[in-house]
């Protein structure tokens, strides 16, 4: 039987476990899918056939011997150029990495294997997970599976393309300040944000520490509910993993939130928000009121200030993470170099791009002496500001609703010589990650183009439960 790459995850679960065809089948349709299209989407870096294909024999066999099979068993899934997997390569979609081949698994990438998920391969990105737009691989260019002459979003821009284009029905990315709900609102798929703490980071290539985080992508509520399960929980190799048991997301998703109150952040809706954007959010309002919700109006009066804290924050923290890179050991090296800080000057500037240096330097210089004070700290002072903020509303409503982009998906070229319109594009996704708590970004309809709009619920710190159910609640709202 022909098989179909675009159901959803829990369509391909009861397909293989009534045998309606094979793990291996399935994992072959996946690859045949992205031999035939991705040449023109450039969604993936790299692909290890010979190992998901042995991967999904060994799910098949344990199948057929009755052993007991993991929750994702037989699934493809797609995973971010930035996350290791031993013995394949970890670019991070920039030159200085390009020939690294990483020797140990990620701890997320330790769960997938646990849950019997098949690896299929690496998608692009903004190098090291610096853009919106993945205009900014030092690699190759990917394109929106809905119109390829437009971004797909970034910086998880190829994972997002991958499901999105029915490549594969899952992926991972990653978010320093929106790198998975924006994409995913581009390309007209779900993401999910978690807590900060609740996913390892161990085997993930730091950007921003203290804001970085692992996500689900699919294409609806219940795949991300699947795929955020299984790499959730402690790990003893992050310093900053949490101690927080992990809630069955998948338990109650079904079961509508009773008494749900919903916060509309008037920050949120003011300024240049795409009409469409907004039109999408009244009628979601409406129906959320219809099937008996309260609306409350709340404010987060510090968000005009994320946008420079974030950056200010992320690229001090980048600028100290990336020094790594110098040349010496797993890295790019010039050919030419006079001495030994030539071979780093050389070394840094061959390999890495544009927005990297651009973000390197930006760090440095707010970390330098005589302006740690005026910058970083002020900067810190602000994200705690913004922390109290959320605390605030949440006091008074279970979730909160907003727009997570002010405009659907635009054109290649259109942002890339002016830095500051590229940065505020994350102007509604910084705070949540500044904050640390967990955000969504679904889709809830599409612009007079047909490009997707995506719609952003966040909730309190460790309530992913509560907030995929509140997610599927809208899922349900939507024409």
């Amino acid at each position: 039987m022909a098989i179909e790459t675009g159901k959803t995850t829990k369509e391909m679960l009861a397909a293989l476990q009534r045998g309606d065809f094979t793990s291996e089948a399935l994992t072959r349709a996946c690859l045949d899918e992205i031999r035939e299209r991705d040449e023109a989407l450039g969604a993936f870096l790299s692909i290890d056939e010979a190992e998901a294909l042995a991967a999904a024999r060994e799910t098949d066999r344990k199948r057929a011997a009755g052993e007991p099979l993991g929750s994702l068993a037989g699934v493809p899934i797609a995973i971010k150029d930035n996350i290791n997997i031993t013995g394949r390569k970890t670019t991070c979609a920039s030159k200085i990495l390009e020939a690294f081949v990483s020797p140990y698994d990620a701890s997320v990438i330790a769960k997938l294997r646990e849950a019997d998920a098949i690896l299929i391969g690496k998608t692009n990105m903004d190098e090291f997970a610096m853009g919106s737009s993945t205009e900014f691989s030092g690699l190759q260019k990917t394109r929106n599976p809905v119109d390829p002459e437009r971004v797909p979003g970034g910086s998880s821009g190829g994972s997002t393309a991958a499901v999105g284009a029915d490549l594969v029905p899952l992926a991972l990315g990653s978010s320093t300040g929106g790198s998975i709900r924006q994409p995913a609102a581009f390309c007209g798929v779900t993401g999910l944000k978690p807590t900060y703490g609740r996913v390892s980071r161990f085997g993930l290539v730091a950007y921003g520490s203290s804001l970085d985080q692992i996500g689900p992508i699919a294409r609806d509520v219940d795949g991300v509910a699947r795929l955020f399960q299984v790499i959730a929980g402690h790990c003893e190799r992050d310093s900053t993993s949490a101690r927080v048991a992990t809630a069955d997301v998948l338990a109650d998703l079904e079961t509508p939130p009773a008494g749900l109150k919903v916060g509309l952040p008037v920050e949120f809706s003011s300024g240049d928000v795409q009409p469409e954007i907004k039109a999408a959010m009244a009628k979601l309002v409406a129906r959320l009121e219809e099937a008996g919700a309260e609306i409350v109006e709340v404010s987060l009066p510090h968000t005009e200030y994320a946008i420079p804290a974030y950056y200010l924050l992320a690229t001090a923290e980048a600028s100290s993470n990336l020094a790594r890179f110098d040349g010496v050991r797993y890295t790019h090296r010039t050919a030419d170099a006079a001495n030994l800080r030539d071979m780093y000057v050389r070394s840094r500037s061959e390999g890495f791009g544009i927005e990297v240096k651009r973000r390197i330097l930006l760090g440095t210089y707010c970390l330098s002496s005589g302006y740690y004070e005026g910058y970083y700290l002020n900067a810190q002072r602000v994200r705690t500001k913004i922390i109290e903020d959320y605390r605030a509303a949440f006091a008074k409503v279970d979730v909160l609703l907003a727009p997570t982009t002010p405009t659907t998906a635009f054109p290649f070229g259109d942002r890339t010589d002016d830095p500051m319109s590229m940065y505020l594009s994350d102007i509604f996704t910084v705070t949540a990650n500044l904050a640390g708590i967990p955000a969504m970004s679904l889709p809830y309809g599409a612009d007079g183009d047909g490009l997707p709009i995506g719609l952003q619920l966040m909730g309190n710190h460790f309530q992913e439960a509560h907030l995929l159910r509140t997610a599927r609640l809208v899922e349900t709202l939507r024409d």
